[in-house]
């Protein structure tokens, strides 16, 4: 599918995701206007286009249609005092919308395989207005693989991985809080963006959404949910 939601401003680029039927709830609306998708996005390149832009290290940002679709897919559980892991997190980007939606009183991580981007990532956070909550630490983003979450025993409400692992990683799928939410593209060759959801009794249910192109998830070593 062509997407044609590009803009000339971050206001302009959400005004026609709304229009184009791809954010249809406010809360959605709201977080991808308070943060500025230029501040994610190096010098030189074009932040408001509605397509993947580099950011170094041969990763890329994600347009902002996929960025649009992962938060309405998490919106029912992103509700301020949530837990949310960005796996992947990249430049930051999803991960201050995370924290626009949870608010203070929430917990927004994000880990990084990519070294040299968790610096970038933070530069991003306080260029865009989020010193405050990393100074708090609502917001904490580190390195590590991503692959097996955050810490042994944290649990989170909402887990996005922001690249494509070839199968589900357990670690994640036992990370996640009962009732919670995994969206994770997964595949090599060919990648599906896929729904891991965890029922208040525990029951795991997978679900494929939609095809996907998202550079790959580091996860060496990582046992696989069967």
């Amino acid at each position: 599918m062509a997407w044609r939601c590009s803009g000339r401003s971050n206001a302009e680029l959400i005004q026609n995701l709304v229009k184009g039927g791809v954010i249809t709830r406010p809360a959605v609306e709201q977080a991808m206007l308070a943060v500025d998708r230029q501040h994610y996005c190096r010098a030189g390149t074009t932040p408001y286009q509605d397509a993947p832009q580099p950011i170094g290290f041969n990763q890329t940002i994600s347009a902002p249609h996929m960025h649009a679709m992962c938060l309405e897919g998490f919106a029912e559980l992103l509700k301020p005092g949530m837990r949310v892991l960005d796996a992947g997190s990249g430049s930051g980007y999803l991960t201050a919308c995370f924290y626009e939606m949870v608010g203070a009183g929430g917990a927004v991580r994000g880990i990084e395989y990519v070294k040299d981007l968790v610096p970038y990532s933070l530069e991003n956070l306080h260029k865009d207005g989020y010193a405050e909550a990393l100074r708090s630490g609502a917001i904490q983003i580190k390195h590590g693989d991503g692959s097996k979450g955050w810490e042994p025993g944290a649990t989170f409400d909402v887990i996005h991985v922001g690249a494509a692992a070839p199968q589900v990683p357990k670690p994640l799928v036992d990370a996640l809080a009962a009732p919670g939410v995994m969206i994770i593209p997964v595949g090599t060759d060919t990648q599906v963006l896929t729904e891991v959801a965890k029922s208040a009794s525990g029951a795991v249910t997978v679900k494929e959404l939609t095809g996907v192109r998202y550079v790959p998830f580091h996860m060496d070593g990582t046992e696989v949910y069967a």
